[in-house]
């Protein structure tokens, strides 16, 4: 398996985050985001043991070949 960087958070102050991967074998995406930990956010949610739940801008969208019409920009 190989993620495959599509872009990053061209806003992000540090540049590191949020981050949208694909992964070359499976085909999934595989996103990098802020944590949640507000516990009034996360008692909205059904969350199993196995899963986490991060927070995703909507201008990361671009980066989805789905939204771009091709590669990520890798910006």
């Amino acid at each position: 398996m190989a993620l495959v960087k599509l872009g990053q958070d061209p806003e992000s102050p540090d540049g590191k985050s949020p981050t949208v991967y694909l992964d070359d074998q499976t085909g999934n995406y595989v996103l990098q985001g802020w944590r949640i930990t507000d516990p009034e956010r996360l008692a909205q949610m059904d969350i199993p043991g196995h899963e986490t739940v991060i927070e995703f801008p909507r201008r990361m969208m671009q980066f989805f070949p789905e939204v771009s019409g091709g590669g990520g920009t890798d910006a």
